[in-house]
C-alpha cells in the first residue's frame, strides 16, 4: 500500500500538519513514539485558546484524539532510515512504509553523551553518518555508540564495509527488540570515559582504565533524530537544524520539515503554524503528483 503523505513525529508540528492531509483526503500516517518534550510541559499559559494554565501531555492527547475523530492513523514505531525512489519509503524497526511525501517532523533531539574528547575526533574518526562515511572504513575496525534500535541498524550498515563492528552501550540499559541481529555483532556495555587518539581516533579508554583500539566511532545515540535523517539523505542543515523554503520543503523535492527541527522558536505555536504550511503544501504536492 502506498501512503499519500507520512509524518515522521507525533508532536505539535505532525499532528498539525496530519489534520491538514487527512481533511483534504490525503491518506497519512503518523509515526512515532510519544516522546515529544512537550510532555514533560507541566503547566502552560502561553499558547492561544486557553484562559487557564495547561499541561503539554494534555495538549499531546487532544490533539491525537482530533485527529483520530477525522480518520488519522498513528502508529507507535520508531522510524530509523528514509529513503527515496520514484516514492519516499520510511523504515521502521519492524516495518517500512511507502508514501508520495513525507514531513520530518521530529523535534530537535539532543543526546547527552558525556565522553571526553567526543568534539574533538569529530570528523577525525567519529562520525554521525554510516551512509556518508562507512565507505572510508572497509576491513577496519569500528564502533557504533548506542542502545536502542537506532544502533544495531547503523551497525547493520557498516557490516556492507567491514565485519569488525562492535555496539558500544556506554553503560546505559540495552533497548533492542531486534534481537535477531544481535549475534552479527559484539556487544560492549562498558561505560566510556574518553576517546584518545593523535590526529585521529585510534582507540577507547573505559572507565574502568582499560582500552579498546578502534578505527573509527559511528554515534547513534537514542532514536535517529531530524540531522540523522538529514546527513544521510543529503537535506542542507545548518547548526543542527534542517534548512526550508517559505512552503516547508526541504532541498529534496517532495520532502519537508516542520517545528523544532528547522531551528525555529521553540514554541507550541510556532511548531503548530509550520505544520500546517507543510499540511498545505504536502496537499498540493500529492495533488500535482495525482495529474501528472
Amino acid at each position: 500500500m502506498i501512503y499519500d503523505a507520512i509524518i515522521i513525529g507525533d508532536g505539535p508540528a505532525g499532528i498539525s500538519a496530519a489534520l491538514y492531509t487527512v481533511r483534504a483526503n490525503i491518506k497519512t500516517l503518523v509515526l512515532g513514539l510519544g516522546d515529544s518534550v512537550l510532555r514533560k510541559a507541566s503547566k502552560i499559559e502561553n499558547y492561544y485558546g486557553f484562559s487557564e494554565p495547561v499541561s503539554g501531555e494534555w495538549i499531546i492527547s487532544e490533539g491525537e484524539k482530533q485527529l483520530k475523530r477525522l480518520g488519522g492513523e498513528i502508529l507507535k514505531e520508531e522510524v530509523i532510515g528514509i529513503e527515496k525512489e520514484d516514492n519516499f519509503h520510511v523504515k521502521t524497526v519492524n516495518n517500512t512504509y511507502t508514501a508520495r511525501t513525507v514531513l520530518i517532523a521530529t523535534g530537535q533531539k539532543q543526546a547527552n553523551i558525556k565522553i571526553r574528547n567526543l568534539k574533538k575526533f569529530e570528523g577525525r574518526g567519529i562520525s554521525y553518518c554510516t551512509t556518508c562515511d562507512g565507505f572510508f572504513y572497509r576491513g577496519k575496525k569500528v564502533g557504533v555508540l548506542g542502545f536502542k534500535d537506532f544502533a544495531l541498524h547503523e551497525a547493520n550498515e557498516l557490516l556492507n564495509f567491514t565485519k569488525n563492528v562492535t555496539v558500544f552501550t556506554n553503560g546505559e540499559k540495552t533497548e533492542f527488540t531486534e534481537t535477531s541481529m544481535l549475534d552479527k555483532f559484539e556487544i560492549n556495555e562498558k561505560p566510556i570515559a574518553a576517546f584518545e587518539g593523535g590526529e585521529v581516533l585510534e582507540k577507547i579508554v573505559f572507565e574502568d582504565g582499560s582500552e579498546f583500539p578502534l578505527d573509527g566511532m559511528f554515534i547513534a545515540y537514542g532514536t535517529a533524530s531530524s540531522v540523522n535523517f538529514a546527513l544521510k539523505m543529503g537535506i542542507l542543515t545548518r547548526e543542527q537544524s534542517i534548512i526550508v523554503n517559505e512552503r516547508q520543503e526541504t532541498n529534496i523535492p517532495g520532502l519537508f520539515a516542520a517545528g523544532d527541527c528547522t531551528g525555529v522558536f521553540k514554541q507550541i505555536a510556532v511548531a503548530v503554524g509550520q505544520g500546517a504550511i507543510a499540511g498545505r503544501s504536502m496537499i498540493e504536492y500529492v495533488r500535482s503528483q495525482r495529474e501528472s
